[in-house]
């Protein structure tokens, strides 16, 4: 069971099915999100009102995995999705046979390396466990985030898909568990460190500029957006919703709900 929060002037929360079988005909005046909860559903709650206001009743269905939001969105359960950043949309879409295509870009969640037993980086011992994310796209963004802290080198060529495998050079002797991703927080304390994506940090209450040993850069090409079916891009319904997202509301919320950095909002 999934939980819809169906907003039109107040906001009602009903537990139901997040999708029902067999794709159903879009309303023109209903945006149906798919979304993880923190920070992605939370993001979407700020807009509701922005959204009633232009005409639009705003329906947030929160998930916490990677696999069914974009399944449901395929399928045509949902008008769109919010909880995914680029390289893992290109991935599912190489993967899976599916027609996404990001509608916008709203914010990159900083990957770091955190650990409950180490202070530092230095600390982390020599046949350390390091547990990473499975996916392909997430786990080599945390291996590219390792190289660059100086713990581990890529051969050459192994980009944003790298594997354990394309290691060249592991001075630590490290070894590596290779978890899902949600399942990361919960293993954090039987490993030495982990690597841990910012939608599942931010609910287990961590921190990345706080707790994390070492933090991915701005720079990071890794930015969340609001994924829709091939074709839907310019539905003047997701143009409203990519346009709520960048406003100066959410700006405000993320500056006041995430002021260490936790949330970065991109142009």
């Amino acid at each position: 069971m999934k939980k819809i929060l169906t907003v039109a002037l107040a906001v009602i929360a009903l537990t139901v099915p997040a999708f029902a079988s067999g794709a159903q005909e879009s309303d023109p005046n209903v945006i149906k999100v798919g979304a993880t909860p923190d920070p992605h559903a939370a993001m979407l709650s700020q807009v509701v009102d922005q959204l009633a206001d232009e005409g639009y009743t705003l329906e947030i269905v929160e998930f916490t995995d990677y696999v069914t939001p974009n399944e449901a969105l395929e399928s045509g359960e949902l008008d769109a999705n919010f909880y995914q950043h680029l390289p893992y949309l290109e991935s599912a879409n190489a993967e899976r046979g599916y027609h996404l295509v990001s509608a916008g870009g709203i914010h990159i969640e900083p990957l770091a390396v955190y650990s409950d037993k180490h202070s530092s980086l230095d600390a982390i011992p020599d046949g350390a466990t390091i547990a990473i994310p499975n996916d392909p796209t997430n786990e080599g963004r945390a291996l590219l985030l390792l190289q660059s802290a100086g713990l581990i080198t890529l051969s050459d060529g192994a980009g944003l898909e790298a594997v354990p495998a394309d290691i060249a050079d592991n001075p630590k002797k490290l070894s590596f568990s290779e978890i899902e991703a949600a399942s990361l927080p919960r293993v954090l304390p039987d490993v030495d460190a982990a690597v841990i994506n910012g939608n599942y940090a931010i609910p287990a209450g961590l921190i990345a500029t706080r707790d994390g040993l070492f933090v991915e850069g701005a720079d990071s090409p890794y930015v969340n957006v609001i994924a829709v079916r091939d074709g839907d891009e310019n539905a003047p319904k997701i143009q409203a919703l990519v346009a709520a997202l960048k406003s100066e509301a959410v700006q405000a919320y993320v500056a006041e709900r995430y002021p260490n950095g936790e949330v970065v909002l991109v142009d």
